[in-house]
């Protein structure tokens, strides 16, 4: 007779260890496409939550603050204040849902438990990583696009520098995707989600000069802005379009860069030790 025991801890790790159990070539390609693709598809299912809901919300941002700040022919510089608004809000716009793709996808998965139908394909920690990641920058680029769309219609916006627009609209919408990962992982709940949304992603974007100027800003308060990672996001981006910055392009580069990538070997380290992912 045959007496079957139940699996030990360590054997059960090892069957949820992402790429352990068998490997595709050095990368898997078809299943790295896969994932990224159900994420996106996940996203175009519903429009009008992921980019129509989102796109009002910019445009009425922009109507309130023009209204508000750009009566009398405001100006920011030699710029009209819409001019110099609208690429602050197209960030922001790109900043928020590239974090709350990765983030809810990761929690729902979570909630629901089919995490571990992400967990077991032959995905190793690096391919998972990369393949949400380009999803939710897929999502804050759409967003995006036609947010932009929308404003090129409604005032006058040009394109000064398309390689400081490109470099940092994919190097924000990496660095909130990476975030929104972190985040996903370390909830339990929707409220420690909510938590990190509310407390430290929309304070960020929101005093990060895509309203303002931060060289209107004196003393210890210009000094923090430039402590705020977001603001070298909105400062290239707003470069790429109206050629002028409150900082350094280089070191606006340099500092996403760095950041993208630190996120991103954080995020592979918590999927690979299975941190809040595995049961």
């Amino acid at each position: 007779m045959t007496i079957q025991t139940e699996p030990d801890k360590q054997s059960m790790r090892a069957a949820f260890s992402p790429g352990q159990n068998l490997r595709v070539g050095p990368v898997n390609w078809l299943g790295l496409w896969t994932l990224l693709w159900k994420e996106i598809r996940r996203f175009l299912k519903v429009p009008l939550q992921t980019i129509l809901a989102p796109m009002m919300m910019t445009l009425l941002f922009l109507a309130i603050f023009t209204l508000a700040f750009g009566k009398g022919g405001r100006y920011v510089g030699d710029l009209p204040y819409a001019t110099f608004l609208a690429p602050g809000l197209i960030m922001m716009s790109v900043i928020q849902n590239s974090f709350a793709n990765t983030s809810s996808s990761i929690l729902i998965s979570k909630v629901q438990g089919n995490i571990v139908d992400v967990l077991m394909p032959p995905l190793s920690a690096a391919e998972l990583t990369f393949a949400y990641a380009l999803s939710g920058l897929a999502r804050g680029l759409t967003v995006a696009c036609v947010v932009g769309a929308t404003m090129w219609l409604l005032i006058d916006i040009h394109i000064h520098s398309w390689a400081a627009v490109l470099y940092f609209v994919i190097g924000a919408g990496l660095m909130l995707s990476l975030l929104g990962m972190i985040g996903g992982i370390l909830s339990e709940k929707f409220d420690h989600m909510a938590a990190m949304t509310n407390f430290v992603i929309m304070p960020l974007s929101f005093l990060s000069g895509t309203f303002y100027s931060i060289n209107r800003l004196t003393g210890i308060w210009h000094q923090i802005s430039h402590v705020n990672p977001f603001f070298y996001m909105i400062d290239g981006f707003r470069y790429g379009f109206i050629g002028h910055s409150d900082s350094s392009i280089l070191t606006g580069a340099l500092v996403i860069a760095g950041i993208d990538l630190v996120l991103y070997l954080a995020v592979w380290r918590l999927i690979k030790s299975g941190y809040r992912l595995k049961a």
